[in-house]
Order: C-alpha cells, then sequence, then structure tokens
C-alpha cells in the first residue's frame, strides 16, 4: 500500500515525537511505500482545525536510518545522540534516492490536505491508507477524540474520501524502553494492515481509532473491537486557568505537564508535577485576565476508571488494544463488534509477504487456530446466523445446505428447523449462554409463499430473505415485454434493442373475442397480412416460398414449463389455438385468476405433464416473430437448444451472472417452422421431453464443440444484456420491480442463439427448476452457482466477503451494480 502518515506531535522529537521514526520504518519494512507529512511542530488538542488565512510554509525533513534494537530509537535519545536527530532544509534535494518527509507549518489536518494533493502522488501513486498517529499518549474516550489533532488528521482523510486509520501509544511510564516501542509498532503494522484488508465495503466505517498500549509482549496480547466512553469535562469547571494578565507559559511546557497529570490521574506515582489548578472570577464587572489552557483531567480519567471493561479506555488500561469504528461525524459505528476480539492470525505465507488476516471470534470462544477454510471476517463477525433453509425440491435443497455451510463458520451459524415455531419467538431466546449478547440475524431460503416478509420488512437491518417481493416486471412475459419496450424508447442504444425481439402483448379472455383484442397490435396483424399477401401469389404462381413467410410464437404469460407455447403463422392458424384451447380445457375450472399473483415461478407447476391452458392462464399473452434459424451443432445432432443462464439479483442491487451456464437441446433434430406441425423440433424445454430426453438433452454450455471464441462472444453478450434488463426494470417499471437491501433472488434467464450468433432473451424465471440439470452436472453448475450465490448476497450480509470480493471469484461475474438509493 501507498500509506501517507502524519500526526499532532510533529517531527521527531524525545519529549513531543518519540514514536513517528519507529512506525515509519516499521511499515517501510513491512514492504509499504511510506510518504510523511508532519506539522513542524507540536500540535495536540487542535482537532481537524485549518488555520484560514495563514500562508502555509513547508521545510524538509531527512530522517535518519532507524537505529539498531541495542541503540536508542531515533527522538528518543540525549540530545547529542547523534541517532535522535535528522536534518531540516528550508528547500528539498534535488535527488529522488534522498528520503525527506514534509513538514509543514500548519495542522495535522492541513498536513493531510497537502500531502494528499500536492507531494507525493505524481511519483509514487495514489495514497491508499492514511495513518495519523502515533500519537504521544493515548486517544480514548470522547473528551480526548473530540479534540485529538491524531483524530482531527484521520477525520479530514475521511473527508476526502480517504480509508484512515488514527493510531495511538498509551503509555504508563516515562520509561519508553526501545524494545516496547518497536514492538509496538510491529504490532501496530499488522492491525494497520488487517484493518485495510477487511474494510467495510458499505461504507459503514470512515475511521478506525486505534490505542497500543505501551506494555511488554503486547504483539501476544489480545486486539479488540470497543466503543469510545462518552464522557464529559467536569461539570462547573473550566479547561481553562484565569491568570494574571503578563503571566504565561511556553505551548510546549503546558503540553507536558498536561500529559504528566494524565500520567499521573492513570496510575502512575504522583512525583507532584501536576497540581490541580482553579480560579473563579469574582463578582461584578469584567476583569482583565489572560486565559491559559488548563484542562482538570482527574474527573475525566475517573469516569474511564468506573467504566464498564469493554469500552476503550478501560481496554487499554488491561494492556490490550483497542480499536474503534467511527463514522466521521463523532461517534462509533459497528457497535455489534463491542467486546469482541480482534485476532491478527498469520495467513499462508508467500515469496513476497507474509500478511496478517483480521479475524474476530465471539468473546467466549476458545482460541484455537481457525481452519484455513473458513473465511476472513470483517466488521459484523460477532452476529449469529439463524438460517431456515427449505427450498422444497429435495435435489437442491443439500446443495444450498452444503454451500451455506461452507461459507459461515461454524460457531456462527444456527439451522433452524422449518417446522420450528415462529422465528420471532426464535430470536427472542438464545439457544446458549454464548448468545446472549450476539445480535443475531435470520436468513431465509425458501419457496415464495412460505417467506416470513413481515418480519424481513420489519427488520430490515437484520433480515435477509431470498425472493424479492415484486418482480412482475422480469417473470410475466407481458409485463417483460412492455418493461424492454419503455427502456428502448427511453435508450435508443440499449443492447435490449438487438436482443430481446420486440413482443406484441395482449389481452384474451374467450376465444371468440380474439379479433377485438389484437385491434393493438400492429406488427402482427402487419405480419399477418404480408404473409397473406404471399400466401396468395403463391397460389396464383402454382408453388409455395414458406421462407418469405414471418413465423410467430405464441406465450400465455403466466404459463411455466413451455405449456401452451404454438407457433403461428396467419390469423387463421391463431384462431384455431385458442378454439381448440377452450375445447380441452376441464368442464368444471372455477379458477379465478389473481393478477397480482407475483409468487409463482415460471418454472413451478404440478402440471408439467398436461399441455393445456387453464382459466388461470388465459387472458394475459405474447406474441414474437419466430427466431429462424437457430444456431445447430452438427455435433449434436442439429438439434435447436436454448442457453440457461443463472442470474442472482442481490441488494438494491447488484447482478451477477453465473459464468456455468447449461445448453437445453430439443428432443429431434431441427427443422423449419413450415416443415411440419411437431413441436419436438422447436421447444427446447426439456420438461415437456419426458422420457424423449437423453444424454444430449441437457448439456454444459462450455463443453459444447464450438468456436472458442464465439463462445466468449455469446457470453459477453449475455452479461451485458443481463445487467441491462434488470436495470430496466428496476429503473423503468418501479411499481412491479422493487429490489430491497435486505434480499436477493436467483432467476433463470433463457437465450435462443440465432445463426449469425446472436443471443436473444427470452424469458425470465423466477425460483428455476435446477432438476432439469440432471446429476451429471449437478456439481460442476449448480452447486458452484450456489456457492456462488452464498459468496455475492449471504457472504457479504454476513460480514464474511467485502464488496468486490467477485472479482475473486470467476464464476460469479458482476454485471451491473447500481445504486437505487433502497436503504
Amino acid at each position: 500500500m501507498h500509506i501517507l502518515v502524519t500526526n499532532d506531535d510533529g517531527p521527531p522529537s524525545p519529549h513531543s515525537s518519540p514514536y513517528v521514526h519507529s512506525l515509519v520504518r516499521e511499515l517501510q519494512a513491512a514492504g509499504h511505500t511510506v510518504s510523511v507529512c508532519l506539522p513542524h511542530t507540536q500540535r495536540s488538542w487542535i482537532g481537524k482545525a485549518h488555520m484560514i488565512g495563514q500562508t502555509l510554509k513547508p521545510t524538509y525533513y531527512r530522517p535518519p536510518p532507524l537505529p539498531t534494537s541495542s541503540s536508542l530509537p531515533a527522538g528518543l535519545g540525549a540530545a547529542d545522540d547523534a541517532h535522535a536527530h535528522g536534518s531540516t532544509h528550508f528547500r528539498p534535494s534535488s535527488s529522488s534516492a534522498v528520503e525527506e518527509w514534509v513538514l509543514v507549518d500548519g495542522t495535522p489536518a492541513s498536513c493531510v490536505q497537502i500531502g494528499l494533493y500536492h507531494y507525493f502522488t505524481a511519483s509514487r501513486g495514489p495514497i491508499d491508507l492514511v495513518v495519523s498517529g502515533p500519537n504521544y499518549g493515548r486517544n480514548t474516550t470522547a473528551v480526548f477524540a473530540l479534540s485529538s489533532g491524531t483524530l482531527g488528521g484521520a477525520l479530514e482523510a475521511a473527508a476526502c474520501g480517504k480509508r484512515a486509520i488514527a493510531l495511538s501509544y498509551a503509555f504508563f511510564s516515562r520509561n519508553h524502553d526501545p524494545d516496547i516501542v518497536a514492538g509496538a509498532s510491529r504490532h501496530s503494522v499488522k492491525v494497520i494492515e488487517a484493518l485495510a484488508r477487511q474494510w467495510p465495503a458499505d461504507k459503514s466505517v470512515d475511521v478506525y481509532s486505534v490505542n497500543v498500549p505501551l506494555v511488554e509482549n503486547v504483539e501476544q496480547a489480545k486486539t479488540v473491537f470497543a466503543p469510545l466512553l462518552q464522557n464529559y469535562w467536569t461539570p462547573g469547571l473550566s479547561a481553562f486557568e484565569a491568570i494574571e494578565a503578563d503571566v504565561g507559559e511556553d505551548g510546549d511546557e503546558e503540553e507536558e505537564r498536561i500529559r504528566r497529570a494524565e500520567e499521573i490521574n492513570s496510575g502512575a506515582k504522583d512525583d507532584g508535577a501536576a497540581a490541580e489548578l482553579k480560579k473563579t472570577e469574582e463578582s461584578g464587572g469584567h476583569e482583565h485576565r489572560h486565559f491559559k489552557w488548563a484542562p482538570q483531567l482527574g474527573d475525566v480519567m475517573k469516569a474511564t476508571n468506573e467504566a464498564p471493561e469493554h469500552v476503550d479506555g478501560q481496554v487499554v488500561r488491561t494492556g490490550k488494544t483497542s480499536v474503534t469504528p467511527l463514522k466521521a461525524n463523532f461517534w462509533h459505528a459497528s457497535t455489534h463488534l463491542h467486546e469482541q476480539e480482534l485476532k491478527n492470525s498469520q495467513e499462508d505465507s508467500t515469496a513476497q509477504s507474509t500478511p496478517t488476516t483480521l479475524l474476530v471470534r465471539p468473546k467466549a470462544e476458545a482460541q484455537e487456530a481457525v481452519p484455513s477454510s473458513t473465511p476472513a471476517l470483517d466488521n459484523k463477525s460477532s452476529e449469529i446466523i439463524y438460517a431456515v433453509v427449505d427450498y422444497e425440491d429435495k435435489y437442491v435443497d443439500p446443495i444450498i445446505r452444503s454451500a451455506l455451510e461452507a461459507s459461515i463458520p461454524a460457531e456462527r451459524l444456527r439451522l433452524l428447523d422449518p417446522s420450528s415455531a415462529t422465528i420471532d419467538k426464535i430470536l427472542s431466546s438464545a439457544d446458549d449462554n454464548r448468545d446472549e449478547k450476539l445480535q443475531k440475524k435470520y436468513l431465509q431460503i425458501r419457496p415464495y409463499e412460505s417467506l416470513d416478509f413481515e418480519h424481513a420488512m420489519s427488520n430490515p437491518a437484520t433480515s435477509l430473505i431470498n425472493s424479492y417481493v415484486i418482480r412482475k416486471a422480469l417473470i410475466r412475459k407481458h409485463f417483460l415485454s412492455t418493461t424492454v419496450d419503455h427502456w428502448v424508447a427511453k435508450n435508443p442504444n440499449s443492447p435490449l434493442r438487438n436482443h430481446v425481439m420486440r413482443a406484441e402483448a395482449f389481452e384474451v379472455d374467450y376465444a371468440e373475442f380474439l379479433d377485438d383484442a389484437l385491434v393493438e397490435t400492429f406488427d402482427l396483424r402487419a405480419s399477418m397480412e404480408r404473409n397473406e399477401e404471399l400466401d396468395r401469389e403463391d397460389d396464383n404462381a402454382g408453388e409455395g416460398d414458406e421462407e418469405e413467410e414471418e413465423w410467430w410464437i405464441l406465450k400465455p404469460s403466466m404459463s411455466d414449463r413451455g405449456q401452451g407455447i404454438r407457433l403461428f403463422s396467419s390469423m387463421d392458424e391463431l384462431q384455431n389455438i385458442f378454439d381448440q384451447w377452450e375445447e380441452d380445457q376441464p368442464s368444471s375450472d372455477d379458477e379465478d385468476e389473481d393478477e397480482a399473483d407475483d409468487h409463482t415461478g415460471n418454472d413451478a407447476t404440478e402440471n408439467a405433464e398436461k399441455d393445456y391452458i387453464t382459466t388461470s392462464h388465459l387472458r394475459h399473452f405474447v406474441a414474437q416473430p419466430y427466431i429462424h434459424p437457430p444456431l445447430l451443432l452438427s455435433s449434436c445432432d442439429n438439434r435447436k437448444f436454448h442457453i440457461r443462464t443463472y442470474v442472482l439479483c442481490a441488494g438494491a442491487m447488484r447482478v451477477y451472472v453465473c459464468r456455468e451456464m447449461l445448453a437445453l437441446f430439443a428432443a429431434k433434430p431441427y427443422s423449419a417452422p413450415w416443415d411440419q406441425a411437431f413441436l419436438d423440433t422447436h421447444l427446447t424445454n426439456t420438461c415437456l421431453q419426458g422420457e424423449r430426453a437423453d444424454a444430449q438433452s441437457v448439456q454444459r454450455f462450455w463443453g459444447l464443440d464450438m468456436a472458442a471464441g464465439l463462445q466468449q462472444s455469446i457470453f459477453a453478450s449475455i452479461c451485458e444484456v443481463s445487467g441491462e434488463i434488470f436495470e430496466a426494470a428496476a429503473r423503468g417499471m418501479m411499481i412491479h420491480f422493487q429490489p430491497l437491501p435486505f434480499a436477493f433472488e436467483v432467476y433463470g434467464l433463457d437465450f435462443l442463439v440465432d445463426s449469425q450468433g446472436t443471443p436473444w432473451l427470452l424469458e425470465v424465471n423466477a425460483f428455476p427448476d435446477f432438476k432439469q440439470t440432471g446429476d451429471d452436472l449437478k456439481e460442476t453448475v449448480v452447486s458452484e452457482l450456489w456457492r456462488g450465490v452464498m459468496r455475492c448476497a449471504v457472504g457479504e450480509w454476513a460480514g464474511l466477503a467485502p464488496r468486490g470480493e467477485e472479482k475473486g471469484n470467476e464464476n460469479m461475474v458482476l454485471v451491473r451494480d447500481v445504486d437505487l438509493g433502497r436503504r
């Protein structure tokens, strides 16, 4: 990483800034690029201030190399120690080989601004992280944090959009043992690296305030997340002392006195250097006096001594390192982490480095090593995940459970019996003592009808469900047609224009009213008229030329598994289709269509073996130009096929395409629609094939005998169209597709590839039927899909996979990342 270091104590000094040199050298030793921009003198207690109206002038400090541990660290030796001082220059060196720190006669916040925007990046690249510190003394509790220049520098970095860590060394003695300081710096580097690697991608943390105690064996002690103690100045006592107008005190000397007072109040021996100071203003008129900074810290420190054990000040007092996540609004964030341990465990070493993984474990857990297969956790890892997996499909249920158990550490996962009591009752009581203080989250992976939407809507921060409530804009064919039409009209260059056949949507209650229903299907009627004209010309010529006719495919909007699909090229053929359906439908059918029925998945019906259209399926239809000729592969007997693509939509919203796709083949070799009336050559939905399905009916897309370049081109187009259709539905049909932050959903998108290699989106299926994959491809396709779903949707929600993790998961391709503003 390229790290910018600043502080509020200035350049290395045995009295005011004894630690910065050691930290910089340890960061460099760990392989980081370190740039340093510091105040030219001590600037404590200045917060995030800037000196408005003052022209800031830099000087250039050239530090000495860090001595060995047998010598005094730089800045800690006697005044005449040759290793304790670098050199300061008014002009920068002309040689890039000379190490120079920039010193600015401003505040820590000003140093951050100048370091970020005016130095370093041109030659060293963008700055990845800002470290402010190490501060000479702790910065625990609200009173110190709100005033700290160290915190101020970090907050300024956060305001500039940079990740920032405020680092402070809490001392309990004036004996700054070089080995203890060196150990604190090594430990600090590990904590910095761990926090940087697992920074929450949801912007829930702007700054980490880290307090490292200067004690022996700090590297072996625990590092724990801790809340900021809210303390206050002593009521009735001013932080300033009134003095005679001609009495003053040097600022550096006053800072030294304050530090000494803090040391005494924290338990060190009182040598009389800090006496309680107080004067009250006499009654009556104003008296001309001066005021010097003289904070009375006794009661402030007393509040820390009396605070609970888990707050930052108390954690440091016990010899552990405290880490407080902060938003740049002066309050701690991620409260669910409090009392949890931040563990620095060694990752697998590489030739270049041996980084440290940040692991957070429940407080009562044993501290044994975490298996290497367990994902590294971020700041949500104290939460217990209660999960119900009941997909009601014996084929995919074990796959989902296995993927979930592989993604969530066993100590955090509680798999519930689907038939157990209500979740509200379960979550109101812990299943063991270990859970009592831990936040609980609830994951539901169930059919749409079984999901507890009410609980999820009432508890969005702790819930995750595997379906959106409203998504008709995608899964209903006539809604999907409208979605595409609206989006393409507003976005003429959208890829949907060239990858989705324009559909004519219409409504029919009874076959006798078909003509009326088609009044506004202008393209369809025009096509039928052209076909009739061609028929008349062919009759007059005594021969037919069917290839010039345009064929159409009819799809009932609310049917599934390929039911009700028909081909036609004339109005008479279309009328015959509806007449036949009315003849075939059951005599007593009192089903009522529920137009708000958004839950039925396009692949979920109990009547797959019956190809009639019930009353509930009547009314909504779409007709599209039939895609002819399709792409045919001689190695697959020239059977028509479509591609089943699994798409994950997570939150509001990110869209992923699973790279593993299926090719589903028709039962017989393809023939033109006018050659025969059998649908076997045209319909590729394997649900309709029954015993006719064979080993070639379902194949892995990437295993097809096809040119690699063509496969890659098809996949790239599928990714582009998949991302576009979800954004079109979310932005253009907001009433009928509402992605929610606490939900995710897996869809099956079907694409047909024409003879030119262009994929065309056919339909979008909710709750796709995974059984059609079969046993041979179960592990290759379905298991891989659900492992990806757990990483990209469930993992991030559970704090296991920071956003951006999809880059490390080649099987799940992020194709759209849109912030819909839904929280």
